[in-house]
């Protein structure tokens, strides 16, 4: 189809399929639609689209997708700020015309496309109301249907960095300036993604922000993020447009990966990299020197790490 609308830091383009919304990359432009720079959203992502009156002269076309379609806003979990929504775009108020066709246009896509969730008609459902920002009574979907930030990602946090390969393993290194005595003890931590079944991000614009990976199968775990080692802090560290693309790119990879447990020790006789080894040994004997841990509690840690070698 082609049918293009410019906004403030946004353009949506309409396809037969497909809404396809490319971000600006102006100095005002939020970072994280930088960070995003192009998201295409299958027809079948969505379940609204609504049109409302904006702040100072605007008009605001929001998309509204589907419950679990969209690996990013399942990993902000409501805490982003209207002005870094991806899916909302701003227009000056004398646009409205244009924004008013724009969106029944993208509304009848909805209702002839077959996977899509306005394809049984915005009436069925109940409690739709036109302004009101969603759908009610959408289902949501089983797997994830938006494309989720690719490659490698790393972040600095409070108390250490963050990395992810982009597929399979995520890796904690704690700072000697920000981690907790817990996190040198338990040592710099290593997780595969097919032993974890979600994430949880508390947005740095808080006081009390953290990524937080949750094991399969649950388990204890310290109830102060500050002290669990699968967990790294913001403080004035994380910012949203790095951390929330980490998140929402490692719970995709929970997602598409086999879900049938793992055991900690391989059938094959899996050994961990004695280089990261080597590295885990390395800062516990620091924390000795340090004081930070006893005799017993250096040479138990040690001996537990040369066992997976």
């Amino acid at each position: 189809m082609g049918d293009v609308l410019a906004g403030i830091h946004a353009t949506w383009e309409l396809e037969s399929d497909a809404l396809v919304i490319r971000f600006d990359r102006g100095i005002r432009t939020p970072k994280l639609f930088h960070a995003l720079r192009e998201r295409r959203v299958p027809l079948e992502a969505l379940a609204s689209v609504t049109l409302t009156p904006g702040k100072r002269g605007t008009v605001v076309l929001h998309a509204v997708p589907r419950p679990g379609a969209d690996p990013l806003m399942e990993a902000a979990a409501g805490q982003l700020k209207e002005g870094s929504d991806p899916y909302r775009l701003v227009l000056p108020a004398e646009r409205e015309p244009l924004a008013e066709h724009y969106r029944d246009e993208l509304r009848a896509l909805l209702a002839a496309h077959a996977g899509a969730a306005g394809a049984a008609g915005y009436e069925a459902y109940e409690g739709y109301a036109p302004g009101d920002g969603g759908v009610e009574g959408v289902a949501p979907v089983d797997r994830f249907l938006v494309a989720p930030p690719t490659g490698p990602q790393s972040f600095k946090a409070y108390d250490g960095k963050a990395t992810f390969d982009g597929t399979s393993e995520v890796a904690f290194r704690w700072s000697w300036t920000g981690a907790s005595t817990e996190k040198w003890k338990a040592g710099d931590q290593v997780f595969s993604v097919r032993d974890l079944c979600g994430v949880e991000w508390r947005s740095p614009d808080g006081v009390d922000g953290y990524l937080r990976l949750v094991p399969r199968g649950g388990g204890p775990r310290a109830e102060r993020p500050d002290e669990d080692p699968s967990c790294v802090v913001f403080g004035r560290y994380g910012p949203v447009h790095e951390s929330l693309t980490f998140a929402a790119a490692v719970l995709a990879a929970i997602r598409g990966k086999d879900r049938v447990p793992v055991p900690v020790a391989a059938a094959g006789g899996e050994r961990r990299d004695p280089g990261a080894v080597a590295e885990r040994i390395r800062h516990l004997g620091e924390l000795h020197q340090a004081g930070l841990v006893t005799d017993a509690e250096f040479s138990a840690k040690k001996a537990e790490l040369l066992a997976e070698l």
